[in-house]
């Protein structure tokens, strides 16, 4: 499949997409069989923007019907805390607005239209790399979308890292975060911090999250089963700073054999015993191209690729190896973006259909991208043709 290629009809709205993403949610969805018909009849003209709306709710309507009620009653206690904390804030708005219902002759072609889509990644691993502002600002939505992805069939793999937790949490125990052309200098005391952090309270929370949205998920981390292999890095200012070297992927594969949504922590070992910290775009990728993962989806707190970073309508929506590389050459992908850029060609290099850079603040953009068509916000980078 050309993943650079659109698979559903060109030109549908951001508009559109909106509804899209809002009817996805299964914290609001409805089983068709309970949703009103409504009377009126949509324009002509509007129909082809809605169908893709239409069907998301049908889709996701059908899945979760099994677990509405379920979602309904074990709805989280939710407090907001101080700081740059992971938030499960009280009101979210776009999660819980009501969504205008339509006619069943659009609900017909929706699901028509957005089947190809659906049928495509059904079965596939999608690895997903989960962390920045999408982990501060409304955390759950972004977690029960992907375990919405479990539900339509899909095999997602959710990575995630969790520098705002830990930041937090350093301030707690008053060690502060020192940090070397970007990167986080792990010292013994702040290894311990983290290790605690990702691998229990924020995985935990993850976790937990998903059983609430009727999904079975499994907390792992890289030191689970040497899922993660590494090693120190060479800059030794870097402190406990972990390279992946290699990836068994024994332990990924037994939890997607049974059925489960795989949630990993990225803390790895060495050989030694003593744990790492790894960057966690690195270890999603190495962990997506050990997979063979049809694809890799990075959260960021950018829109995508921009070819003038002060104008959020230079979006590049598409390149292929060659030109992401050509773009990091001229300038155009300069900073902390360089980094991420090259995570996704070394994931497509190893094997992944295509990888994408989505913005994680954007709500639902995770399924704005797997799903969209045309209307996609993020950039995709595929392999050259």
């Amino acid at each position: 499949n050309n993943h650079c290629t659109n698979q559903l009809h060109p030109g549908r709205t951001q508009k559109a997409m909106a509804a899209f993403t809002l009817q996805s949610s299964p914290a609001v969805v409805k089983p068709p069989s309970l949703q009103p018909v409504a009377n009126r009849a949509l324009p002509a003209q509007d129909k082809p923007y809605i169908a893709p709306t239409a069907a998301a709710t049908l889709i996701c309507g059908f899945a979760g019907r099994q677990h509405v009620r379920r979602l309904r009653k074990r709805r989280l206690t939710r407090a907001a805390t101080q700081g740059d904390e992971i938030k499960f804030m009280s009101d979210d708005k776009d999660d819980d607005k009501e969504v205008e219902a339509l006619d069943l002759e659009t609900r017909a072609q929706a699901l028509a239209e957005s089947l190809p889509a659906l049928a495509r990644l059904s079965g596939s691993i999608v690895v997903i790399k989960y962390g920045g502002a999408a982990m501060v600002r409304s955390p759950e939505r972004t977690i029960r979308d992907v375990a919405l992805l479990r539900t339509l069939g899909l095999k997602p793999i959710l990575v995630h890292g969790g520098g705002p937790e830990i930041n937090s949490w350093l301030a707690k125990v008053g060690i502060e975060p020192k940090f070397v052309r970007g990167l986080r200098v792990t010292d013994a005391e702040t290894m311990e911090v983290v290790a605690m952090v990702l691998m229990g309270k924020v995985n935990k929370g993850i976790v937990s999250t998903m059983g609430a949205a009727g999904v079975s998920a499994v907390g792992l981390s890289g030191v689970d089963g040497g899922l993660l292999q590494a090693k120190k890095v060479d800059d030794e200012e870097l402190g406990f700073v972990g390279e992946v070297t290699g990836v068994k992927t024994d332990v990924l594969e037994a939890a997607l054999e049974k059925g489960l949504l795989p949630v990993v922590a990225t803390v790895a070992s060495d050989s030694e015993g003593n744990f790492l910290n790894v960057n966690a775009d690195i270890a999603a990728a190495a962990i997506a191209g050990a997979l063979d993962a049809e694809e890799f989806v990075l959260m960021t707190d950018v829109p995508g690729l921009l070819r003038d970073v002060k104008d959020p309508a230079s979006l590049i929506a598409e390149v292929d190896e060659s030109g992401a590389q050509r773009l990091i050459e001229e300038g155009v992908v300069a900073g902390g973006m360089i980094p991420k850029v090259t995570c996704c060609l070394s994931a497509v290099k190893d094997g992944v259909q295509a990888t994408h850079i989505i913005d994680g603040r954007r709500p639902h953009s995770l399924l704005e991208e797997l799903f969209g068509g045309a209307t996609k916000q993020g950039t995709t980078i595929c392999r050259n043709s």
